[in-house]
């Protein structure tokens, strides 16, 4: 059968520099897929002979995204090594500045990075803003922005951009695919959304500022706790917080779930096919501690596990032993699978291969990404939302349990089959962008349950928000992990400390755990498993291939980092701080 070879690059709409080859059949069906990352990863260089109570600052450079995240991992790393349990009043405010991540990243994810996957702009022209206004009723009793008068304003504004001749930020795209299966009035309500949610999103930036200090790259964690205490005890900002973490909320219930489950309803059949299912096989370290017994003893509000082959009745205790990168597959010199406490980041760029067609092609029998193959008890493991819900079904968490099924049940409602729509859904592109949804609204809930808490802890007299230790005396020879859950999944940051100085340093995080290249077994990763199975409706715009690549919300910037480890002056840059306009 004949093959057609497809090539990706960059993928749009993410974090850092992607590029994703696969091969199509004859009936346009992917049969392959390669995933590869263009960028170099270093980073861990740069933390050798440094102070481990300073590596925080510099692995939260790791990302501007979620650099928040790299930050608390790092610092929580060498919390571990020190064996140091931080105060309450720290943990409720990592735990809000980490929430307020969560439903900021997933929100933007969404709207701003995949929803252009399943929403068509241009058909959105033909709305009637009428029959969109009774169409948002139809997945919410309040339905949020959706006015007839307001979709009529945001109507006007696409008309303006295609009458100039320039769609802006909505160029470049492939408009009036097949693919697309909202109608006009559907595409007219997210259009609105969008829209909306650039200017909400500063609100949760605002969130993360309050205890972090600013917003990206926040600095009021230190090893120990927090520095944020005028924060708490200051009424206004519990207020300001809350305040602004309703607002963001209601956004979430009337506006994001709702428009989830009419693109849910619409593609429906490819969740129960499981287009994008991928491996099936999923990986949480858990995180979001919800007492103060110490590390890796607390109960938490994502559980730990591993589901392999999608059997949600048997879940896999995690081990952080059983981790471990292979680097076959990729640029990085090594003949063993090597755990992050023993690995190593050596340079081995081999390129790409010149073709007669005039093509640069991945040698994909060879070695073909910066990013290194992470492994589980020899399994290859997908992280994320996903992942954390289908543990969290298989740990039987409640809570988790009931959010999952409640949108199950709406779905279920809105196909009009009178019982909830089957699990199995899940398991698909579709069930990965739902999943996020879900998790957004789970966490906007309990965040409100922990700002109540930190309020009422401080109420009672407790003011604590560091805990004092000696430094001399426990950092002479150490080890320590900081395994913990990103908005995209499993982030570990592991530090091997002697003579109180960094001697190793590894970060193995969501996007390396996903977009990984093939292993020394030459299983895939899961970017390329879920992408296995497509059928592509136009092989010149694989808008499916970006859907199921999107639906994980790719972030190559954390996996892999420019630098050069030899300290040559790679640019030099001036800025006038005193212009006068």
């Amino acid at each position: 059968m004949s093959q057609e070879r497809i090539i990706i690059d960059p993928i749009t709409r993410i974090e850092g520099h992607l590029r994703i080859e696969v091969e199509v059949d004859s009936n346009n069906m992917v049969s392959n897929a390669y995933a590869s990352s263009t960028m170099f990863r270093g980073i861990e260089e740069i933390l050798k002979g440094r102070d481990p109570r300073d590596a925080g600052l510099l692995a939260m450079r790791i990302c501007g995204v979620c650099t928040g995240t790299h930050y608390q991992r790092s610092i929580e790393a060498v919390e571990n090594a020190f064996d140091i349990t931080i105060p309450k009043n720290a943990r409720l405010v990592r735990n809000l500045i980490q929430g307020a991540l969560y439903i900021h990243d997933h929100v933007v994810h969404f709207y701003h990075l995949h929803g252009l996957d399943w929403v068509d702009i241009t058909s959105a022209l033909q709305a009637d803003p009428a029959v969109a206004e009774a169409e948002s009723f139809n997945w919410h009793d309040t339905p949020y922005g959706t006015s007839k008068s307001e979709l009529m304003q945001i109507q006007t504004r696409l008309k303006k951009f295609v009458e100039q001749g320039r769609l802006g930020i909505f160029s470049n795209a492939y408009w009036g695919s097949p693919s697309y299966k909202l109608t006009p009035e559907q595409n007219l309500i997210a259009t609105a959304h969008y829209l909306q949610a650039l200017d909400l999103q500063r609100d949760a930036a605002k969130l993360m500022a309050i205890f972090g200090g600013k917003m990206p790259h926040p600095q009021s964690l230190v090893v120990g706790g927090v520095t944020c205490v005028q924060d708490i005890q200051n009424p206004a900002r519990i207020a300001l917080f809350k305040t602004l973490l309703k607002k963001f909320s209601h956004f979430i219930k009337t506006a994001y779930l709702p428009d989830l489950a009419m693109a849910g309803v619409k593609y429906v059949d490819e969740a129960l096919e499981g287009i994008g299912g991928g491996l099936k096989n999923f990986m949480s370290y858990g995180d979001f501690r919800l007492d103060d017994t110490g590390f890796y003893k607390s109960a938490l509000l994502f559980p730990s596990g591993v589901v392999l082959n999608g059997d949600i009745d048997n879940l896999i205790p995690f081990d952080q032993n059983k981790v471990v990168e292979d680097v076959t597959h990729a640029w990085y010199q090594g003949d063993k699978p090597l755990h992050p406490y023993e690995g190593e980041t050596k340079p081995n760029y081999t390129g790409l291969e010149k073709k007669a067609d005039g093509m640069a092609y991945l040698k994909t029998e060879e070695k073909y990404s910066w990013i290194k193959s992470p492994i589980y008890d020899d399994n290859r493991v997908e992280v994320g939302p996903l992942a954390r819900m289908v543990v969290g079904i298989a740990a039987k968490d409640e809570r988790i349990g009931k959010y999952v099924a409640n949108f199950l049940t709406l779905l279920g409602d809105k196909l009009g089959l009178g019982k909830p729509a089957p699990a199995k859904a899940l398991f698909s592109t579709v069930g990965r962008t739902a999943a996020r949804a879900i998790e957004t609204e789970l966490m906007a809930d309990v965040m409100m349950e922990w700002v109540d808490e930190l309020a009422a802890n401080v109420a009672s007299g407790d003011l604590s928000t560091w805990r004092e230790f000696n430094f001399d005396e426990v950092s002479k020879d150490a080890k320590g992990h900081g395994l913990a859950e990103a908005p995209r999944g499993g982030l570990g940051h592991w530090v091997s400390i002697k003579e109180g100085k960094i001697e190793n340093y590894q970060a193995v995080v969501p996007s390396t755990w996903n977009a990984a290249p093939r292993d020394y077994k030459n299983r895939m990763g899961a970017y390329e498993s879920a992408l296995i199975g497509t059928k592509v409706a136009d092989p010149h715009k694989p808008l499916e291939i970006l859907r199921t690549i999107h639906s994980f919300d790719p972030c190559i910037a954390c996996a892999v980092h420019i630098i050069d480890t030899k300290g040559k002056q790679l640019s030099q840059f001036k800025v006038n701080t005193s212009c006068t306009l």
